[in-house]
Order: C-alpha cells, then structure tokens, then sequence
C-alpha cells in the first residue's frame, strides 16, 4: 500500500511528463522537414518592400542644425538735426532707398535768413579786418620815421588780431549755418529699406525730444545669428580658420523651404553661462529679400566634412537589441546585418557595414523575419504617397466596412 507522500507525488509526475512529449510532439512538427511543411513556406505570399541602393558618396558635410535669428547688420533711426516744421514727407513706408537719398524736408525759411545774416557780419568783419591792416603797414612806415610812438604801433597790431579772430569767428557762423541748411533735407544713412512712417507733414520738430521719423534697415547684405553648444566651439574655431568658407543655410522652419545660403562670419566673444551656447554670425547676400529682419529660422552649419562614405536613407536604420541594423535583400531575401551609425539627419544616414550597391529595405520592414522572402515595389504612386501606406489604408478601409 502507497504512503500519502508517494500518492501525491506520483500524478505530478505523470502530468510533467505528459507535458514534456506534448513539447517534443509541437517542436518535431514544427522544425520537421517533411513535405507538408516545405510546401507551406514555399506557399507564403511575399512581403511588399520599398528597397534603396546603398549609395557612395565622395563628400558628405556635418550638419549642425539649430535656431537662428535674422539681424540686419545696420539699422539706423531717423531723426532731424535742426529744429523746425516737417515740411515734406518725400520717402515712402516700404521703399528702398539709396544712402544719401532725400527722405524729408524741413521748413528752411528762419535758418536761411540767418545764413544771411551771418555772411553779411563776416562780410562787415573781413572789411574791418582789412583798413586795420592797412593802418598797422602805415604805422610801422612812421615808427621807422618815429613819427609815432611804440604804444600807437603795438596798439593797432592788436587791433588787427581782434578783427582777424572776430571774423573767423564769424566765419565759423556763417559755416555752422550752411550745415544747419543741409540738415534740413533729411538724408538716408544707408542703403536699405524704409519702415513704416512716424511723423507727417506738419509736426513740429524738436531736437531735444528725439523724434524718430523712419527707422531704415539694411536689407543686402544680411546677417544671421546662431546659437551652437559650448562643445562644439573647438570645431567651430577650427572651421573658421581653415581657407575654405563654412556653409551655413537658412530654412523658414524645421523641415522647411531653403531661404537662402551664406557663409559662417565670426564667433562672439563669450559663452553664454546661462544656456552653455556660444553665439555666431553668418553673412548672407539678400538680394531677393527672402531673409526678414527679426525673423526666427532655422540654420545649418557644416563643421566639417566625412569623404568617401556610404549613405542609406535614414528610414533603413532601425534600432534592435543588439544595436542599430537594416534589411538588406538579397535574391528576393531579407535578412537582417548589423550597422554602425556614424552620422545621420532627417533625409540620410552614413552607416559601416555594406557594401556599395547593396539593396536596404526602407518601408514595410515592419513585416519581416530573418530569411523572409519579399517583393519590391515602387516607392511612391503619381499622388506622391507611398505605396504600401496606400495599400494599409485601404486594407483599413475594407475592415471597417460594413
């Protein structure tokens, strides 16, 4: 007669090794090769897959992607110099103007006539001056002669002094008012572009209020401030002494239209403690205007070069376990290769690991297995989609359908 112990633990036994041949059952069926199986892989239908050729690229430049803003290099508020009533208006908002270009005019009545009246003073000084010398040569005549005294002599020449520093200094007068005249056409400082108008026809004009009544930019040339990581300031400084320009590009947004192409100016002096960036500025030539004063974009910078790498699109990278790898198909075969990222954006990535024409599978990688047998289709129909996404989003049509 069985003990308790030996009734309990004779069912558990049966039951693993039931367990066990149930197991070895599946795994026979399932790796097996008879020829029911065979013919049920052969049978599989093939997986629809976009493929590109690993491409070898000469050059490929590190780009170094990030906000931006546009910054004319000069602007200029226009102010008028003189006192007096705004008397035309001759520029227009949004017109571009040439430096020296007249932007106003000034009522000019009141510092005409004192022009007048300076030159006419000058005049009366130059006169002065002139019978004063003419007596100072007759008096030297006499003293030689001592018909008059020392005192009489060097009186006179000190008369000619006086009148000769008056009328200079009337001069100076007569000067001060013919700039004053100038200054009542208001000039452009700058090739630029005028902004939106202040002040009418009619304004009194003071100086000392500072009253603005353009503000002109310049437009072309322009520049471009960037703000890259502290880390890459040895690279930054490296680029910039090299013979060769450092391209920079200017985009509307991320991922947007290019707007223009320049070239990498100058580091400013100083890291910023507060964000660990270090600012730069890039020059553009802006004759289309597509680059706005105060505008945020965003900029490339190419640092530095690789030479003579291989290129996939970024979309063939994936990230496993192990690691990043692609597809790579071969003979209507994908299989899985291991690669190493060594730079990558958006649109490409330059990897190790493949050989040069190659096919890397880009779309439709969700799909497939080690050894799986797949059909490549074209990458994107007339509409600009993409094939296989057409394809899903009708199959998910017919599954909701009714």
């Amino acid at each position: 007669m069985m003990s308790p112990t030996q009734l309990y633990t004779r069912p558990r036994v049966m039951a693993a090794t039931a367990l066990l041949a149930a197991a070895a059952a599946f795994a026979a069926y399932l790796w097996w090769p008879d020829d029911t199986g065979a013919a049920a892989l052969a049978e599989r239908p093939l997986i629809p897959v976009r493929t590109a050729t690993v491409e070898q690229r000469a050059e490929v430049p590190m780009l170094h992607r990030a906000p931006a803003d546009v910054r004319s290099l000069r602007s200029v508020d226009v102010r008028s110099q003189v006192d007096g009533v705004l008397d035309e208006v001759v520029a227009r908002e949004g017109m571009t103007v040439g430096a020296g270009d007249v932007l106003a005019r000034i009522d000019d009545r009141l510092i005409v006539s004192a022009l007048a009246q300076a030159r006419a003073q000058h005049a009366m000084a130059v006169a002065q001056l002139r019978v004063a010398r003419l007596d100072l040569a007759r008096y030297r005549s006499l003293r030689k002669e001592e018909a008059v005294s020392t005192q009489v002599l060097e009186q006179q020449a000190a008369r000619v002094s006086e009148l000769d520093a008056s009328a200079r200094n009337l001069e100076a007068a007569v000067q001060t008012q013919q700039v004053l005249l100038s200054h009542t056409e208001i000039r452009s400082p700058l090739n630029g572009r005028v902004g939106i108008q202040r002040l009418h026809a009619g304004n009194v004009l003071r100086t000392a209020e500072a009253q603005v009544l353009f503000t002109v930019v310049q437009m072309d040339p322009i520049s471009v401030e960037i703000s890259l990581p502290q880390s890459l300031l040895p690279r930054i400084r490296e680029a910039l002494a090299g013979t060769a320009p450092v391209p920079v590009q200017a985009y509307a947004s991320d991922g947007g239209d290019l707007l223009a192409q320049g070239r990498l100016s100058l580091i400013d002096n100083q890291v910023s403690a507060a964000s660990g960036t270090v600012r730069l500025k890039a020059l553009f030539d802006n004759p289309q205007g597509r680059l706005w004063p105060g505008q945020s974009v965003v900029a490339t910078v190419a640092l530095q070069v690789m030479n003579d790498v291989l290129v996939v699109p970024a979309k063939a990278v994936q990230r496993g376990e192990n690691g990043r790898f692609v597809w790579r198909v071969d003979d209507a075969t994908a299989q899985p290769v291991p690669v190493q990222l060594r730079y990558a954006t958006d649109e490409w990535a330059v990897v190790d690991g493949l050989a040069q024409n190659a096919s890397v599978v880009v779309d439709g990688a969700s799909r497939l297995y080690p050894g799986a047998r797949v059909r490549a289709e074209a990458a994107e129909d007339a509409s600009g989609q993409s094939r296989l996404a057409a394809a899903g989003a009708a199959k998910a049509g017919d599954d909701a359908a009714p």
